[in-house]
């Protein structure tokens, strides 16, 4: 009921809403976060990375027609941001832009679509790698992290594939035939009068070009399961599958116990300093990746220093992995295989065994210490790096692809090493004072 329409001898009077008139407190956008809020570190730290391969990237120039580009640094700034805050989709990146004060901060007045924050974030595994390496170097240099002490672990992550889109070989082989046949009517389809734009009909054709692709990928992949199935004698190769939607992932037993298309996301990490100093992205499982881990580190960083200890998990190490680090001499820290099965059996899990390399004896008797037994308690901060990119939101993959997915673990590793950075040059800012 309209209050002014009331039957009462004076009409009441208030202050009623008036949405033609122009906000009267306007803000600049330099306004909408307060001086310390994170954003502000996270600018000033993307200001300190080496940009340059990005901007060389760009071909719209001056004096020449084209329209311009996005600004890396906003680019750079919003994903690391959005990494940290748990948001992985650049629809909901997109949004968050033109919704909350900090991403339009960020932004400060250039619009973004979420076609151009998805290619960003897949499209430059190569800087992402050197500025990962880049900033290890540095805090190396300035006596952060030191190498001496890590740890290696690894965590099965959702990959973007379904259950029901692995096939056999056998039926692989019908999906690529039908899809071949799609093709050939494409091309007839085209060559006739369509209703359909230039535009769709490269939309058409590039989704059936990228359908044959995967599915001859997901042949190779059915290949390569079949073979380690066998050589595993894990039963008939025959019964090997792989996924139509992404031939790269890998059913996996994940943490529940349960089996789902899943990826393996390793890291070794400084345990004085919780840097993370090495990461891969495979379709494996863990055993036989110490050594491959190691070989990394030393060809990006620096060769591990002598006496240096290496903390892993029991199922991760192999013989020939303790044979070649132990040549290194490092010092490995993990538990046999078995011990309290082979105890209950009345057998010395920390003996050597006939075969046994001096390496490989020499590991089996210092974990049957009570020293070493307590050392390897520590290998639990190796598992802090995971933690904290499983609160960043890393649980699923939302792009396809092992170099895109690896672009995506690293994003994750860059934002981990990034604030660790800033946390140690406070700390020890603190222990200076």
């Amino acid at each position: 009921m309209d209050p002014h329409s009331a039957s009462t001898e004076a009409a009441p009077r208030m202050k009623s809403p008036d949405r033609a008139q122009v906000d009267p407190n306007p803000k600049k956008i330099d306004d909408l976060i307060p001086p310390d809020h994170k954003a502000r570190l996270v600018w000033q730290l993307v200001e300190e990375l080496d940009l340059t391969p990005l901007y060389a990237g760009i071909r719209a120039v001056e004096g020449h027609p084209g329209r311009p580009a996005t600004d890396p640094r906003i680019l750079v700034a919003l994903w690391l941001y959005a990494t940290d805050e748990g948001i992985g989709k650049a629809r909901e990146l997109m949004r968050r832009c033109y919704d909350c004060d900090p991403y339009k901060w960020f932004r400060g007045g250039v619009d973004v679509n979420y076609h151009t924050l998805s290619d960003f974030r897949t499209a430059h595994l190569e800087w992402l790698k050197y500025q990962v390496v880049a900033n290890i170097a540095a805090m190396r240099a300035e006596g952060l992290v030191s190498l001496e002490v890590l740890g290696q672990d690894g965590m099965r992550v959702r990959a973007s594939a379904g259950n029901d889109s692995f096939k056999r070989a056998e039926t692989l082989q019908q999906l690529l035939e039908e899809a071949e046949q799609q093709w050939g009517r494409l091309q007839q389809e085209f060559e006739q009068e369509t209703g359909l734009s230039a535009r769709q009909q490269a939309a058409q054709e590039r989704s059936a070009r990228e359908r044959i692709e995967r599915l001859k990928q997901a042949q190779a992949e059915v290949q390569k399961v079949a073979e380690a199935r066998e050589k595993r004698k894990k039963g008939d190769g025959a019964s090997a599958r792989a996924s139509t939607t992404d031939p790269a992932v890998r059913r996996m037993k994940m943490g529940d116990g349960g089996t789902r298309p899943a990826l393996n996301v390793e890291f070794a990490t400084d345990l004085d300093s919780l840097v993370i100093v090495g990461a891969d992205l495979l379709n494996v499982a863990d055993a036989g990746q110490m050594e491959p881990m190691v070989q990394q580190i030393e060809v990006e960083q620096a060769p591990l220093p002598e006496g240096a200890e290496y903390y892993v998990d029991g199922g991760l190490v192999t013989k020939e992995d303790l044979e070649s680090v132990g040549q290194r001499r490092v010092t490995v820290f993990a538990p046999p295989k078995e011990v309290k099965q082979q105890q209950q059996q009345g057998k010395d899990p920390y003996a050597p065994k006939r075969g046994d390399s001096p390496e490989v004896a020499q590991w089996r008797q210092r974990m049957g210490t009570a020293e070493a037994q307590e050392k390897y308690k520590q290998r639990g901060k190796c598992e802090w790096s995971n933690a904290q990119c499983r609160n960043r939101g890393l649980y699923q993959f939302v792009v396809r692809g092992l170099q895109k997915v690896k672009a995506v673990v690293l994003w994750y590793v860059l934002v981990h090493n990034l604030f660790r950075g800033v946390a140690l040059r406070a700390e020890w800012a603190k222990a200076a004072a």
